[in-house]
């Protein structure tokens, strides 16, 4: 089957690399037009290494390669002025916006509740939980204005269906895409606007693959590696496999976005090898 959104735009923030790219790739190949953002730096909290302009200039590439249209920039998504800009460029140019995948995020610094910074909390909750709902804000009314329907696809995480320690901002602002989610899928629906969201459990990106994370996973080490942590990584999943790949996501994201699953809406889809339920 080919051809699953053609005709229609998407709009993925985060799209420099990881999660993001695979969207933007795995959408355009089946026919959708791109519109994308990341902040390409540095942010407070960050927890992995920041995404570079290269970075997104690759996505762009890709997406181009497809013979797909692609309208970009360099954009936080805290800054809900900046993202309305490019959303309102994009639509200009490519004449409406039916897809949003809001998947920008960062993974914060590990500590427990007690001894985590107030900056860092507010960092991790300023993107992950506000900078998604900016995304989707931005798009929602060209998706009404259009009458057309549409697709909202939010990027929680399993942690937003289980407890785990020393990420309690994390943790908080993935709870808190669920809940904005279904408190979107219930606003929208009157306009067939569908709003879900995807739960993966660790996904090889820069945002696990580092030495932070590594260290975390494995304190009693004063230089761990990745053959030195995947096991515990295996450990966190139910199927026995250390992580699920990007492409795993971005065909949950598709099929959520297709006319597939034109009746799904307010479902919170795990896509995370049994991680939730373990």
């Amino acid at each position: 089957m080919t051809g699953r959104v053609e005709g229609k735009v998407a709009l993925i923030s985060g799209a420099a690399r990881g999660q993001g790219r695979a969207h933007a790739v795995r959408l355009a190949q089946e026919g959708a037009d791109i519109i994308a953002f990341d902040i390409c730096g540095p942010v407070d909290a960050q927890g992995a290494p920041a995404a570079s302009e290269e970075d997104l200039a690759e996505t762009v590439a890709l997406v181009e390669k497809l013979d797909r249209r692609i309208v970009w920039a360099k954009a936080d998504a805290r800054d809900f002025a900046a993202v309305e800009r490019l959303v309102d460029d994009g639509v200009e140019q490519l004449g409406h916006v039916d897809i949003v995948s809001a998947n920008a995020g960062i993974q914060g610094i590990a500590a427990d509740s007690a001894h985590t910074r107030e900056e860092d909390w507010r960092a991790v909750l300023d993107t992950n939980l506000t900078g998604v709902w900016n995304t989707a804000r931005a798009a929602i009314p060209h998706l009404v204005e259009r009458g057309r329907g549409g697709a909202i696809v939010l990027t929680s995480s399993s942690l937003a269906l289980k407890a785990a320690p020393n990420f309690s901002a994390y943790t908080s602002a993935k709870h808190g895409v669920v809940g904005l989610m279904r408190s979107l899928a219930v606003e929208l629906a009157p306009h067939s606007i569908r709003v879900n969201s995807l739960h993966p459990t660790t996904v090889p990106t820069p945002l696990l693959l580092n030495e932070n994370n590594w260290r975390i996973f494995r304190p009693d080490l004063d230089a761990p590696t990745l053959d030195d942590v995947i096991h515990l990584y295996q450990g966190l999943n139910l199927l026995p496999v250390p992580w699920v790949e990007v492409e795993d996501i971005a065909h949950a994201l598709l099929f959520l976005a297709s006319d597939e699953a034109r009746y799904v809406t307010g479902v919170a889809m795990p896509v995370d090898a049994g991680m939730s339920v373990k």
